[in-house]
């Protein structure tokens, strides 16, 4: 059985929590702390179908399996560092700030531009897109790729638009068009991000 300790958290959502995999660095471990039970699976359920279909995964973290923990099951998955070792940090974080947003702006456009491509041409599902959910793994100010950690899957009945991708693409257009209005919405004083935003709508 692994041991979580607090000292390992490096996020913490309304349902679950995120640990440092106490023997591999580059990978964590997510465990249910609160009503999480049905999310945890859909996620999993919707790993297991990319993994079937051999997507890449440059911008979606690995799923490895689950392992018990010391707090119950824990799901295993790469840990998004940057190109310095250093823990990622996520969208919020950067547009968060105009100083971070300044000094990466080039990279912070040009991955999320990528991640949009990316989702599209995978026909990747997600319930909704959020800058608290992406990390941007930084190489250096002008470069960086920005990763999905959470809100993958599909939580549709019959769930079509994962396995037709005209139908993916109408509810992905959706989706993604509904971040840059989140970003329009929440960043207004950033206005280096703002400048920016038209760049980032789907057609």
């Amino acid at each position: 059985m692994i041991e979580l300790k607090t000292e390992m958290m490096i996020g913490k959502g309304l349902h679950r929590e995120c640990y440092i995999h106490p023997y591999n660095a580059d990978r964590c471990i997510k465990v249910v702390v609160l009503r999480g039970e049905e999310e945890t699976r859909r996620e999993q359920a919707y790993y297991q179908f990319l993994q079937k279909r051999q997507i890449g995964w440059e911008m979606l973290p690995k799923f490895y399996g689950v392992e018990e923990t010391s707090m119950g099951a824990g799901a295993i998955f790469d840990l998004v560092r940057d190109a310095d070792g250093e823990v990622g940090k996520t969208f919020e974080v950067y547009f968060g700030s105009s100083v971070l947003t300044e000094q990466n702006l080039q990279g912070l456009i040009k991955s999320l531009q990528a991640l949009k491509v990316y989702l599209f041409r995978h026909n990747i599902i997600t319930m909704s897109i959020k800058p608290k959910n992406i990390i941007y793994q930084r190489q250096d100010e002008q470069n960086g790729v920005a990763v999905i950690i959470d809100n993958i899957g599909n939580s549709d009945v019959i769930p079509i638009s994962s396995y037709y991708r005209y139908f993916g693409k109408i509810k992905m257009t959706r989706k993604w068009n509904k971040f840059i209005a989140l970003l329009k919405k929440d960043y207004p004083e950033n206005s280096l991000l703002q400048s920016q935003l038209m760049h980032l709508l789907s057609k």
